[in-house]
């Protein structure tokens, strides 16, 4: 098959396309054709040697964790899904960014969703679902999401707006508008947050999610007056110093299923600024790497 690797840690040139043996399912794992899969932050940031201590990988390694595609060989014990099943879903921290991929937790992709979009729902929406199951019942509640523009914030703002939540948003303004697409109130992050909290949502604010990472938690705690009220997936290191929730993506297609459930439901669509093709991967990391993104970056097998 085709598929994309890199030999060493590095660059964006260190990415090539090249013929590599077939990769086959073990148990409780099934195989799929890949139509498209998605870039995310940890795939550059494992692909430059950033998070070789934390996540040490035999080279050379495909990158790419979440991919949508045809289902073509399904491992033993494998229940509930059949050959020529359309699913998207979740492998290893690498593998994805091939013609064929195995996937240990997958769902069935909504016909509401585009192979691109589809895509880009795996890491997304299981992230995103963590970090707000993490924070209760939202319905009726006032809801701050921190960096709301990205892959995971986004999807988390509309599957919060689908529970009832009033949603606020934070992003560059550039984003506002889409973000206010989504269901969101749009405010820009930084100095000021809580004042323009303040006139955004006089009852104040419930719970916070922080997608970003910006060094912003511990004003989230203060905005929400209680560690327990706010969940992030990105700032592990202050987290445990303030007594944050830290939640980290897990592999479980029950999340998957209930995304894509939003999906049919019309609750939740993926959001994908851009899609490469597969000799554009390097162009689609070097991108993904400016830390920008409006919604998820795919690329088309």
């Amino acid at each position: 098959m085709r598929a994309v690797r890199y030999h060493e840690y590095g660059g964006v040139e260190n990415l090539v396309v090249e013929h590599v043996p077939d990769p086959q399912p073990g148990p409780g794992e099934i195989r799929v054709r890949v139509t498209a899969a998605s870039v995310n932050p940890i795939d550059w940031k494992v692909r430059s040697g950033a998070a070789r201590e934390l996540l040490p990988l035999d080279l050379p390694a495909i990158p790419g964790r979440d991919a949508v595609g045809v289902v073509d060989e399904i491992g033993a014990g494998v229940r509930g899904v059949s050959v020529g099943d359309r699913v998207f879903g979740l492998g290893g921290v690498t593998g994805a960014t091939a013609q064929l991929a195995v996937l240990s937790a997958w769902a069935h992709a909504p016909t509401t969703w585009t192979d691109e979009e589809a895509a880009g729902a795996g890491l997304a929406s299981v992230t995103a679902l963590g970090g707000l199951n993490a924070l209760g019942g939202l319905r009726g509640r006032t809801l701050l999401i921190e960096g709301a523009a990205g892959g995971v914030g986004s999807a988390a703002v509309e599957i919060a707006v689908a529970r009832g939540a009033t949603v606020i948003g934070t992003a560059g303004e550039r984003n506002h508008a889409f973000l206010t697409s989504l269901g969101a109130v749009a405010t820009t992050y930084g100095t000021g947050l809580d004042e323009r909290l303040a006139a955004l949502a006089p009852g104040g604010v419930d719970a916070a999610l922080d997608t970003a990472a910006s060094g912003s938690l511990a004003d989230l705690v203060a905005i929400v007056g209680d560690p327990a009220r706010v969940s992030t997936v990105a700032d592990h290191a202050n987290a445990e110093r303030l007594g944050v929730r830290v939640v980290n993506a897990e592999n479980d297609s029950s999340l998957l299923a209930e995304a894509g459930e939003l999906g049919r439901e019309g609750h939740y669509t993926p959001r994908v600024e851009r899609s490469y093709s597969l000799d554009r991967i390097a162009e689609a990391h070097a991108y993904a790497e400016l830390g920008h993104t409006r919604g998820k970056i795919v690329i088309r097998l």
